[in-house]
């Protein structure tokens, strides 16, 4: 596997993402038990601009490393952050909103180390 591919499926897996949490916020309410539809959209805005600047990282020739750092950076935000919203809202939300909350946590987390991981190899 090479760095351009582990930035599109990043890109593609955010995006879709983000696409679901945009387009289908009233499903995620049900799911994760809360009243709420505005920080699915928010995070799936965020999702959709995110995946669009990995996607262009991963088409630019050469990559740009400094891009590549910057996406690994806020990869790693989204697991830090992830864990402390669970830790936070735990009691608040269902526990497959947890679980989803979580399961992305860790995909996110593997994109951040495979990055890092092909990064060393430019």
């Amino acid at each position: 596997m090479k760095l351009k591919t582990v930035l599109l499926i990043n890109a593609l897996s955010s995006g879709a993402t983000g696409i679901l949490l945009t387009f289908i916020p009233q499903f995620f309410t049900d799911v994760f038990k809360v009243k709420v539809t505005t920080p699915f959209l928010a995070t799936g805005i965020f999702l959709i601009l995110f995946s669009s600047f990995v996607f262009v990282s991963a088409l630019s020739k050469p990559i740009k490393i400094s891009w590549v750092r910057a996406i690994i950076f806020m990869d790693s935000i989204w697991v830090v952050a992830s864990i402390i919203c669970v830790a936070i809202l735990y009691s608040s939300i269902s526990n497959w909103g947890s679980f989803l909350i979580i399961g992305v946590a860790l995909w996110v987390g593997l994109m951040a180390y495979l990055q890092k991981k092909y990064i060393k190899q430019i």
